[in-house]
């Protein structure tokens, strides 16, 4: 049925929304008898599946089994025993405690039922005491008490699964054979999600699917684009196809706030965070990791926000997000994350940790894997008030050896940067100086794929100035830094190696006083966007690395993200909603042409959609670089006919536009010609529309603008 609302809410919204209900017959409105109200739902193929299974409403109440049978005189001191437990996890309804009793002798059965404020304390009740040794005979066994009528359920004789016919799903990498060479994008504005070409050639966008209120928060897409994924209420879900976006799976997470995807797209993380029932208590986190095909939930963690708040940059509610770092490499084998003095290394084969145990380390608080390779990078501050200095770790897993470890002195702060081939590490150290009054800034870089992994320290000409930002280069030796003060910092390119290719950093140019606070590179590497946002007002000015020169600088006013497409040829910036003015996004190509604008109201997102690794060999992108004149002449013959219709087009365009003029023209000559004998006959009979008739005169009129009265003192000389 359909959800009635009150009179005074309906009057409310209607004056938010600028509605005058005097003028509005509310009982002429007739909607369509259904309860639906006409309008079809996602989910009527899950309302019309046979044999679905729903939750009984005793979510909150558990089962305690494997209690001590007790006569009724000491009845009360078990209860007592079982409720001290119990309410410290939440808490207990008023009669929400029922041991049920042998009515022939008086004792107790050995289970009894606790009912919960929430379903939330009632699970976490379960997770902490089922196995809980109250003494050498009995360890209770919790179960909820749903559970029980799933139990029921399961029949007594084994029947095999009836076996359905197989049918081919549809192609999810269809787009990447787009004819043109095209990429796809999302964007999010108002409440309508769009999916489109990015036609550069034409100048506009072309519309691959569009639908309204696909999402209730974001969407996103994996990481290799094979799916865009939304968020609901009841949990997420995943979409793709050939040729339009169809449901593949759902994923139950009731108020999931956040999603994050495993590299290689094989699993999914929900994340949400719930009100306790007591004020004093701390929110209810529920963190699930399912399969992506099968939507089969993997494993769960469960625990209070103060469990999830180490390391990371900050989620929700103080907890860090993502949770749980993965390892690259497209085999999503391990994650990880951080506990209280510990690194936890879960496998994906038994969902388990490594060895079955945590790797012990005193006060952690970052870590982050290779993009490549198996090996950790962590971090530890210093301790024992300086007289135990911080250091960086490699990590090997799932041997947990250390392969190298540097010590770190009077190091106020470090954040790690990993090069996109797993080749180098860049570890960026803000160290007090002797007064302790101030920092300053240095590198330790390490040369993760030489022997012994040997390191290299890269101070500034002023160590003393600030780090504004760093990034490495993608598949590439270079990075660049962004330091100095605002506002007008200094943006500094460096190398890993020098001319003869040896392992020591070198600097290859600084360029002065530019307006930029943010690194955008090209995911081929070569070029980059040095970018002023926020307080710079969205100052863009692209950059080629390789000739060390401006290809062109330019401004996307207010401008709050900036996104290069997967193939490095085009980049997107955009204002969203941050702002109120100037929703939309530009597309601009890799040099720093603009190339069209699109304005959006209420405008939220745009991401491109990732492309996954090429298939080609190292040695044959090397090939194909070098004899590219004889593969783009294909697409240069393409572009020149494009740019022939394009011309055409403005040509056509332009004939348009004078046909309606000379069109209005000729329509008012001859309205004017109709109405000339009408304006004699006003004139007296005599004709006035022919120039000569009329005799100009110049008449010179004077006008008196201001009087002033002055009085002025004569004094004449007496002999």
């Amino acid at each position: 049925m359909a959800e009635l609302l009150p009179m005074k809410d309906i009057e409310a919204t209607a004056s938010r929304l600028g509605i005058d209900l005097s003028t509005i017959d509310l009982h002429s409105i007739r909607l369509p008898h259904s309860d639906n109200v006409g309008i079809d739902s996602d989910d009527e193929d899950v309302l019309n599946e046979e044999n679905l299974e729903f939750e009984s409403g005793f979510g909150n109440i558990i089962v305690v089994d494997n209690l001590p049978v007790v006569p009724k005189e000491k009845f009360e001191k078990l209860e007592s025993v079982i409720r001290k437990i119990y309410s410290q996890i939440g808490v207990i309804k008023n009669d929400g405690l029922w041991m049920p009793v042998d009515h022939d002798n008086e004792k107790t059965l050995g289970y009894c039922f606790i009912e919960y404020n929430t379903n939330q304390e009632a699970e976490l009740a379960k997770e902490r005491t089922h196995g809980y040794k109250l003494d050498r005979a009995h360890i209770f066994s919790v179960n909820m008490f749903d559970d029980f009528d799933r139990f029921m359920k399961v029949p007594d004789q084994w029947a095999p699964p009836e076996t359905k016919p197989y049918a081919p799903g549809e192609n999810l990498q269809h787009w990447l054979t787009d004819a043109k060479a095209r990429d796809q994008f999302v964007i999010r504005a108002g409440s309508d999600t769009e999916v489109l070409w990015n036609d550069a050639r034409h100048l506009k966008p072309d519309p691959v699917y569009k639908r309204t209120f696909w999402t209730e928060s974001f969407v996103q897409w994996s990481p290799l684009g094979t799916y865009l994924a939304t968020v609901h209420r009841q949990g997420a879900a995943v979409w793709g196809g050939a040729t339009t976006f169809n449901r593949l799976m759902r994923y139950a997470h009731p108020q999931v706030k956040l999603i994050d995807f495993s590299p290689g797209e094989k699993y999914l993380v929900t994340y949400s965070s719930h009100e306790p029932s007591n004020p004093r208590d701390a929110n209810r986190v529920v963190i699930n990791i399912f399969d992506v095909r099968t939507g089969k939930l993997m494993r769960d963690f469960k625990g209070s926000a103060d469990d999830f708040a180490i390391g990371g940059a900050g989620g929700v509610t103080g907890v860090s997000w993502p949770v749980f770092k993965w390892s690259n490499g497209g085999d999503d084998k391990y994650f990880a994350r951080i506990g209280k003095n510990v690194l936890s290394v879960y496998e994906t084969d038994t969902f388990s940790l490594v060895d079955k145990k945590s790797i012990k380390v005193e006060n952690i608080i970052d870590f982050s894997w290779s993009p490549t390779d198996p090996i950790i990078a962590l971090f530890v501050p210093e301790m024992g008030g300086g007289n135990q200095p911080a250091r960086v770790s490699l990590v090997q897993i799932p041997s947990k050896e250390e392969l190298r470890q540097k010590n770190l002195f009077s190091v106020s702060d470090c954040k790690m940067y990993w090069q996109s081939n797993g080749d180098y590490l860049a570890v960026h150290v803000d160290r007090f100086t002797k007064t302790k009054k101030s920092t300053y800034t240095g590198f330790e870089l390490f040369y993760i794929k030489e022997r012994d992994i040997p390191i290299e320290v890269l101070e500034l000409e002023n160590k003393n100035d600030k780090i504004i930002s760093f990034a490495w280069e993608p598949k590439g030796h270079r990075f660049a830094v962004i330091h100095g003060d605002n506002p007008k910092p200094d943006v500094s390119f460096y190398s890993m190696r020098t001319a003869q290719h040896t392992g020591r950093v070198s600097k290859l140019t600084t360029s002065k006083g530019k307006q930029a606070n943010a690194l955008f590179w090209s995911p081929v590497g070569h070029f980059i966007v040095l970018a002023g946002l926020k307080g710079f007002n969205g100052q863009l000015e692209f950059y080629n690395v390789d000739d060390l020169e401006t290809m062109a600088t330019t401004e996307h006013f207010m401008a709050t993200d900036i996104e290069w497409d997967p193939t490095g040829r085009y980049v997107a910036t955009a204002v969203t909603s941050v702002h109120e003015m100037e929703n939309g996004f530009n597309i601009w190509s890799f040099n720093g042409k603009h190339l069209y604008r699109i304005l959006k109201d209420h405008f939220f997102q745009f991401l491109w959609r990732p492309r996954p690794p090429s298939f080609l060999s190292a040695e044959k992108e090397e090939e194909i670089s070098k004899n590219l004149k004889k593969y783009s002449k294909k697409y240069e013959a393409e572009d020149q006919d494009v740019s022939l219709l394009l011309s055409e087009q403005e040509r056509e365009k332009r004939r348009l536009l004078k046909e309606e003029w000379e069109k209005w023209v000729n329509e008012w000559t001859r309205l004017h010609e109709e109405e000339k004998l009408y304006r004699q006959n006003l004139r007296d009979g005599e004709g006035s529309d022919e120039e000569e008739e009329y005799e100009a005169k110049d008449i010179e009129v004077e006008e008196v603008m201001n009087v002033t009265e002055e009085v002025i003192d004569f004094e004449y000389d007496q002999e």
